[in-house]
Order: structure tokens, then C-alpha cells, then sequence
């Protein structure tokens, strides 16, 4: 995942800290919720080309390969111990 520095981060932590808010008072459709608001920032760069628009989709899967790598692996890893493996 193509990290951004500490101090640009800051830029945006404010608006993100509000939107966390916002899907904390809808628990019940935060992923119809999410496909809004990443439409609606992905659009709002005005990506014009398949390029653009390629970037895009790239960002947007590395973000939900890097989620896997990060949280739902390890979960995994938990649920296998306690389970079992499935042979």
C-alpha cells in the first residue's frame, strides 16, 4: 500500500474522523454507506480516462488486498486455532 507521510495524513484525518462518525449513526448499511462515499470521492477527482480510471481500481484493490493482509488474515489465523483447519 502506498503509504503517505505522517504530517500529510493529518490533512485528511479531521474529514475522515467526521465520515467514521456519520457510519457509526447507520451500522446497519455501512456498506451501502461506503460505496457512496468512495463513489462519490472517486468521481470527485474527475478521472476522465481509462488510465485514470485504471489508477482507480488499482487503489481500490490494493486497499482491499492490504485489509485482508491486515485484519481479516489474522482474524483467520484466530478462528483456525480455535476451529480447526479445514482439510
Amino acid at each position: 500500500m502506498p503509504y503517505i507521510k505522517q504530517e500529510k495524513r493529518k490533512d485528511f484525518d479531521k474529514a475522515i474522523n467526521l465520515l467514521i462518525q456519520e457510519l457509526e449513526k447507520d451500522k446497519d448499511n455501512v456498506e451501502g454507506n461506503l460505496n457512496y462515499i468512495f463513489t462519490k470521492l472517486i468521481l470527485g477527482t474527475k478521472p476522465s480516462n481509462y488510465k485514470q480510471f485504471n489508477r482507480v481500481i488499482g487503489a481500490l484493490e490494493c486497499c482491499k488486498l492490504e485489509m485482508y493482509r491486515k485484519k481479516i488474515g489474522p482474524y483467520e489465523d484466530v478462528k483456525i486455532k480455535e476451529n480447526g483447519d479445514v482439510e
